[in-house]
């Protein structure tokens, strides 16, 4: 509302639209429950298409057209509602639980608002479901101070992720992206590998302080990320990378297709089918969809491997390397401004034939070697911060302190908002 007032509106439109649609289901049988579900979807997904996804559609279409001397569509003029994909997953997760009959329709309008509008993880996740939180929200609590320690300490951890790490990556990356052309192939692979590093405690940074914002208020939220550059496969990085979303797309999408129940072509065009429409999910651009699709097509070659049982025994450390590279190869596309600069790119760092100095301008030696010092610690430190997690309260208070005089010297504190906060 303090970004723009009458967008408020759109929210409360879809929470009163499957307040109901949820107890019209459970009260239903027959044709009539399902006839309550697909409308509560279409009209989620309705306003989600409106306002991500018309002016893509119009600018392709348009495109099309325009090689008949047809008539153009034209382009609304209008800011995407920050966060819209993430509440509208969460309020069509509700929808089809209580479809499902995992879930009871909620008559509590007030707390379902809540479920929905839950401020922590509203804008960027974890997607949660309702048999999750709905419960914990009707649940009286009191004030608990180990609540407010471990609180602190995801908030902490998140902290140090995003202005010490993300932020810190992104006074390189954000330049080298920005203007590809100006830049050698070695500085735009080590751009890559930053950007890599930079999206990931980005969001993960994001996820932790959403975690520990929630369990101050005494509510516990699902774990978004685990690790996931240690996967030593593409499917296994995506059980580890953004779990919410992935989990999302498996239970609501990937499962009612068929999953992998029926044939093997079967299951790699649901593959391809999942991750196509995760790219768009991320954003309406060819870049997304392509950055997406190549994920469904390095998990169909996975599956391709254990149908004729190609396994790569005791290589641990090649099966990390190959899948880390190939992911971080794909993020290009991610992160690039067009789909023509994600191209021209990876074409730029295939291409070259020798190699050229350290990015000395763009990013000093000193600094460069400072970015690859906290990657570094990074690696070294989470790991060490997870098994902490459950430890003593003077432990924690020596970490938070510790943490919070790290973002105060070493962060980076500039206008940068959360990568996820665009989808």
């Amino acid at each position: 509302m303090y970004f723009k007032p009458a967008y408020i509106l759109i929210i409360l439109f879809t929470i009163i639209v499957d307040y109901f649609a949820g107890i019209l289901i459970q009260g239903s049988k027959g044709k009539m429950r399902k006839l309550y579900l697909v409308l509560s979807i279409l009209t989620n997904v309705g306003v989600l298409a409106f306002y991500k996804y018309f002016n893509f559609l119009a600018i392709n279409l348009n495109f099309a057209l325009g090689s008949f001397h047809g008539q153009q569509l034209p382009l609304l003029q209008f800011i995407l509602p920050i966060g819209l994909s993430f509440h509208t997953f969460q309020a069509m997760s509700y929808t089809i639980e209580v479809y499902r009959g995992n879930q009871p329709a909620e008559r509590h309008l007030g707390l379902y608002a809540l479920y929905v509008m839950f401020y922590p993880q509203m804008v960027a996740g974890p997607i949660e479901r309702p048999q999750h939180i709905l419960p914990q929200l009707h649940r009286a609590r009191n004030f608990s101070g180990r609540a407010l320690l471990n609180g602190l300490f995801f908030i902490a951890i998140g902290m140090v992720k995003k202005v010490v790490i993300a932020d810190r990556l992104g006074l390189f990356v954000d330049p080298v992206f920005n203007d590809p052309h100006a830049h050698t192939w070695l500085e735009l692979l080590i751009a890559t590998y930053f950007f890599a590093f930079q999206i990931y405690c980005d969001f993960s940074g994001y996820s932790d302080i959403a975690v520990g914002a929630a369990l101050v208020l005494g509510v516990e939220l699902m774990q978004n990320f685990n690790l996931p550059y240690l996967a030593t496969n593409v499917s296994e990085f995506w059980k580890r990378w953004h779990i919410s979303l992935s989990t999302w797309f498996r239970d609501y999408i990937y499962i009612p297709l068929g999953g992998n129940r029926k044939s093997f072509m079967i299951t790699c065009v649901n593959l391809m089918i999942v991750f196509t429409l995760s790219g768009l999910w991320h954003g309406a651009n060819w870049k997304y969809i392509f950055w997406g699709a190549i994920h469904g097509l390095l998990l169909v070659a996975y599956q391709l491997l254990n149908k004729f049982n190609i396994r790569i025994k005791g290589f641990t450390f090649i099966k990390w390397f190959v899948t880390f590279n190939l992911v971080c190869l794909a993020w290009v596309f991610f992160r690039a401004n067009t789909t023509g600069d994600a191209i021209y790119i990876l074409n730029k760092i295939f291409r070259g034939r020798h190699l050229s100095h350290l990015p000395i301008q763009t990013l000093p030696v000193n600094e460069f070697g400072y970015c690859v010092l906290i990657i570094l610690a990074l690696l070294l430190g989470e790991r060490y911060l997870r098994q902490v997690k459950d430890g003593s309260a003077a432990q924690k208070l020596v970490i938070i302190s510790v943490l919070t005089i790290t973002c105060y010297f070493l962060g980076i504190f500039n206008d940068a908002q959360f990568i996820y906060f665009q989808f």
